[in-house]
C-alpha cells in the first residue's frame, strides 16, 4: 500500500468513529485552512504477537523508519514514533503498548484470552491497524474490570487495533497562528478539551505544544447491555523551531501522557 492508500483508509474508518474530527475540519476549511496531519496514534499490548513492531509493518513497508522511543512509568506503557525516511509531508506514526506483565495476573490471563482468540490468519496480515476488534462482543463486566486497572487496556479491549488519534498540524493552518487560538475557536464551537495537565500540554522551550479534544462516545453492544462508550479524538500540535532552525520532530513524554487520557472514560 502506498501512504496515500494508508492514511487514507485511516481516516475513513477513524472519521466514521469520530464525528468530532470531520466537523472540526469542516470548521477549519471554511475559515479557508488546508488541513494537514502531523501524526496518527495506535494503541497495543506488548505480545509479540500484535506489538509495536507488529502493528509498524504496513509503515515500515511504505519506507517509514524508527526515529524515537518513550516510556510511559505511571501508565506502565511504552512507545515509538516512525517517520518517513524520505517523504516529510506524510504524517508521523506514534505506537504505543501496554506493559501487561506490570499488571494483576487476571489481567494478564484477560489480554492473553484476547490474543488467542484473534484467528491466525490475521496475525500474520500485516494489516492489524486496520482491523478493529478481532476478539468478539466484549462483556460490560469485563470492561468494567479492566477499567479499575487501566483506562488503556479497557478502551483497547472494546475498539481493537485503529487509529487512536489523527493530529492537526496546526503549524500549517493559513488563518491560525498559535495553539491558543485553535483551542479558542473550538470552544466557542462548542468543542470540549482535555483539560488534564492544563490545556496545553508541552510549551515553547520543549519545542511541541498539544491540545486535543475528549474523545467521542459510541454507542458499544456489550454481551449484557449497550453503554456508550470512548472511542478515538482529535489532537492538535505546534511545533517550535529548535536552535538548527529545524521545527521538533520528536515527542514529549510528560505531554503525552496526559494526552493519553483523552479516551478515558473519567474525564
Amino acid at each position: 500500500m502506498t501512504t496515500t492508500e494508508i492514511f487514507d483508509s485511516l481516516w475513513s474508518e477513524y472519521s466514521e468513529r469520530t464525528p468530532s474530527a470531520q466537523k472540526i475540519n469542516e470548521l477549519f476549511i471554511s475559515k479557508g485552512n488546508k488541513i494537514f496531519n502531523d501524526h496518527v496514534a495506535f494503541r497495543t499490548f506488548d505480545d509479540p504477537r500484535v506489538n509495536i513492531e507488529v502493528l509498524a509493518k504496513p509503515f515500515l513497508a511504505a519506507g517509514y523508519v524508527e526515529c524515537g522511543d518513550y516510556t510511559f512509568e505511571a501508565k506502565k506503557l511504552y512507545a515509538k514514533h516512525y517517520e518517513h525516511a524520505t517523504d516529510k509531508n506524510v504524517p508521523r506514526v506514534f505506537i504505543s503498548q501496554l506493559k501487561v506483565a506490570e499488571f494483576s495476573s487476571e489481567l494478564q490471563t484477560e489480554v492473553k484470552k484476547m490474543i488467542d482468540a484473534i484467528p491466525e490468519s490475521e496475525l500474520h496480515t500485516g494489516q492489524l491497524v486496520f482491523k478493529g476488534r478481532l476478539w468478539g462482543q466484549p462483556s460490560f463486566d469485563l470492561y468494567e474490570k479492566l477499567q479499575a486497572e487501566t483506562e488503556y487496556a479497557a478502551w483497547l479491549y472494546v475498539n481493537g487495533f485503529c487509529s487512536n488519534h489523527f493530529t492537526v498540524d496546526i503549524n500549517k493552518l493559513e488563518t491560525f497562528s498559535s495553539l491558543q487560538e485553535v483551542n479558542e475557536f473550538l470552544k466557542v464551537n462548542g468543542f470540549k478539551m482535555n483539560t488534564s495537565g492544563g490545556e496545553i500540554k508541552g510549551t515553547p522551550a520543549q519545542f511541541l505544544e498539544q491540545s486535543s479534544v475528549l474523545a467521542d462516545r459510541i454507542p458499544v453492544e456489550f454481551k449484557e447491555t449497550t453503554k456508550e462508550i470512548t472511542s478515538c479524538y482529535y489532537e492538535f500540535a505546534f511545533r517550535h523551531e529548535m536552535a538548527n532552525g529545524k521545527l521538533f520532530s520528536g515527542f514529549v513524554t510528560g505531554s503525552a501522557d496526559k494526552i493519553f487520557e483523552s479516551t478515558d472514560m473519567k474525564l
